[in-house]
């Protein structure tokens, strides 16, 4: 059974930088799209970023235009870990950030469904 253990969140000011980690458990995954979402209070849970493969040693970076030249995503398959570099934190970026996997993906990111997910992350940008 796929396991998804985010780590890495936590309080920043603006302008400052977090990475989040994913450890990933259960299958091999250097097929599966891997990803970020995320959910501030009172909104609907939206797609972050994600990375997807698209050949031997190819992998693709997806990212919701927001956090674009800020977000990092990366992927490490001999650890079975997605991490998500954080830079140049605004207060909109607070909300908890989810991992997530799957063999499958949509052409539009923003309507992926991932089937495993994790428990969550909480990060906060003060201003």
């Amino acid at each position: 059974q796929v396991h998804l253990v985010e780590s890495g969140g936590g309080l920043v000011q603006a302008g400052g930088s977090l990475r989040l980690s994913c450890a990933a458990s259960g299958g091999t995954f250097s097929r599966y799209a891997m990803g970020w979402f995320r959910q501030a209070p009172g909104k609907e849970r939206e797609f972050v970023a994600a990375t997807s493969w698209g050949g031997p040693s190819i992998y693709y970076a997806h990212y919701v235009d927001s956090v674009k030249g800020r977000f990092t995503i990366s992927r490490d398959n001999a650890k079975n870990a997605v991490h998500l570099q954080m830079n140049r934190l605004k207060p909109e970026d607070t909300a908890v950030y989810y991992c997530a996997a799957d063999t499958l993906w949509t052409v539009s990111w923003h309507d992926w469904e991932p089937g495993f997910w994790g428990q969550g992350t909480q990060v906060t940008v003060s201003s």
